[in-house]
């Protein structure tokens, strides 16, 4: 991140010793700083500084919220295409709020739609003297490049100018750093909310039938819903969209009162269609099996095979009988269902809580787990006879990790969330190139000098979100990543990421 000066008029007090007939103008006393990194969690602003961003960072950036924060969310797959390439975006979510009175809650089911964006170029083309844009006071100028390729304005949203959010962000790619970008905090139109008694701790949709969702509530039920209805009316909404003022007092499919306390492992198997797994805070794993589309038999006993918390859990991305799940006990289980109630294997993956875990899709033998304490590993389980299955283990972040999760798109990527506010893409088959910085540096005019000690791996690195809980990459969408927070939703597109996006004038 870049470091300016942030009142021009301080600097010039501070040169008074300038006399009329010296020479010296008015505008030439103001002191010309060069631009340096600045290091989130490192570095801290000094009196008179601000931090300053390219939008180029992007190729797509907006903000929005929908009422009270939502801790859990997750991206409802909709038939608009697999693989979309050009803007605008539409994307399609449920999300759970945390209301501060239980009976607040809801669970929202919405679409955003407009979401407008530009191929950048990854290497800058003019310092921030030289581009309007840095400036710092307004995104209208790149809206309107935005309109020009692609999109027809800001998403559809509700526009709440009173909600300004500095996002704060840097990304790196061959030592490309760029920083804050000013975007309007939104407020969403096209929203159907759901009663929803207790706050929701973890939400997901499945994805064979994207309108079956379900959801872990604070009181300790699970339940799972049809929101087939509601995803209709939002694809035959036009662009006014749905005022989202009125709640909707649906019944779930089913309410599971069988866990002994609340928990947040929760997924759907992306093998078996209506294959579920919910663990809790009391160690036990549930497996539901579905019996029509509508109905489920949940088995009463559950499998334990942890001490203490179950904290997140995946199926296997290829064999139908297989998940692993994490602990607060600071290990990771590994579970067939065919093979009783007790894991078929166990072992220790960090020295903490294990907070998160994500099975790799495009390369079923590895799996990242983030922790309690800020790091996150990379487990091989070929490796699993040896003893160690970790191949990489990463101490960047300095507080617990709140989620992670690998690419869709590369098999190399992933993305990880942590409550030191930062959103962080790893490219992990990356390695320090000596000979390509230099080159770089040799075009961008050593204008960029990037800290010495940064993992080579780092590729991006997104800030502006305050408690930052949850991340979903869009598998329809290459290159796009949506995340909560206290204060609302990012969707960010970074524009160094290498997958299939958009070219200019597509």
């Amino acid at each position: 991140m870049a470091r300016t000066i942030k009142n021009p008029k301080k600097a010039k007090r501070k040169n008074k010793g300038s006399k009329k007939g010296d020479g010296a103008s008015t505008s030439s006393s103001v002191p010309t700083i060069q631009p340096r990194v600045w290091q989130p969690g490192v570095d801290e602003l000094e009196e008179g500084e601000e931090l300053q961003c390219d939008p180029s960072a992007y190729n797509s950036l907006h903000a929005f919220h929908i009422g009270w924060p939502c801790l859990s969310f997750d991206i409802v797959r909709d038939s608009l295409g697999s693989d979309r390439k050009d803007f605008p975006h539409t994307v399609y979510f449920v999300a759970g709020t945390q209301a501060e009175k239980a009976s607040w809650n809801s669970i929202g089911v919405f679409k955003v739609s407009n979401i407008s964006g530009k191929r950048r170029e990854l290497v800058p083309k003019k310092s921030s003297e030289d581009d309007p844009d840095m400036d710092g006071e307004s995104s209208d100028s790149d809206d309107s490049e935005d309109e020009e390729e692609g999109g027809s304005g800001a998403p559809v949203l509700q526009a709440n100018s009173s909600f300004f959010r500095f996002l704060v962000i840097y990304h790196l790619r061959g030592l490309l750093l760029d920083l804050l970008y000013i975007v309007p905090f939104f407020s969403l139109e096209q929203l159907r909310k759901v009663a929803h008694h207790g706050c929701v701790n973890r939400i997901r949709a499945m994805g064979q039938n994207p309108h079956i969702c379900a959801s872990w509530a604070d009181s300790g039920h699970v339940q799972v819903w049809d929101f087939s209805s509601h995803l209709n009316a939002l694809a035959e909404s036009e662009t006014e969209g749905i005022q989202g003022s009125s709640v909707f007092n649906q019944a779930p499919l089913v309410n599971f009162r069988g866990h002994k306390d609340e928990g947040y492992a929760i997924d759907w198997s992306p093998v078996v269609v209506g294959r579920l797994a919910t663990g809790d805070c009391k160690n036990c794993i549930h497996l539901w099996e579905p019996t029509s589309d509508s109905t489920w038999n949940v088995d009463p006993t559950p499998f334990i095979g942890h001490s203490a918390s179950v904290e997140d859990l995946q199926w296997s991305p290829t064999e139908p009988h297989a998940f692993v799940s994490c602990s607060v006990d600071g290990t990771i289980a590994i579970w067939d269902i065919r093979m009783g109630k007790s894991p078929a294997a166990s072992f220790k993956a960090h020295d903490a809580d294990v907070n998160v875990i994500s099975w790799n899709r495009q390369a079923s033998c590895m799996l990242a787990s983030g922790s309690d304490d800020g790091t996150f590993s990379i487990h091989d389980f070929r490796l699993l006879k040896d003893g160690n299955t970790v191949v990489a283990h990463f101490k960047y972040h300095k507080y617990p990790v709140t989620s992670i999760e690998w690419s869709p798109h590369e098999a190399s990527t992933l993305a990880v969330s942590s409550s030191d506010n930062q959103l962080t893409i790893w490219d992990l088959s990356l390695e320090k190139d000596e000979e390509e910085e230099a080159e770089f540096k040799a075009q961008t005019k050593e204008l960029v000098n990037a800290p010495q000690d940064l993992p080579p791996q780092l590729l991006f690195v997104h800030q502006g979100q305050k408690d930052l809980k949850e991340l979903q990459w869009h598998a329809q969408i290459p290159g796009m990543i949506v995340s909560t927070a206290a204060d609302g939703f990012n969707i960010l597109m970074p524009s160094n990421i290498q997958s299939t996006l958009p070219s200019n004038g597509s």
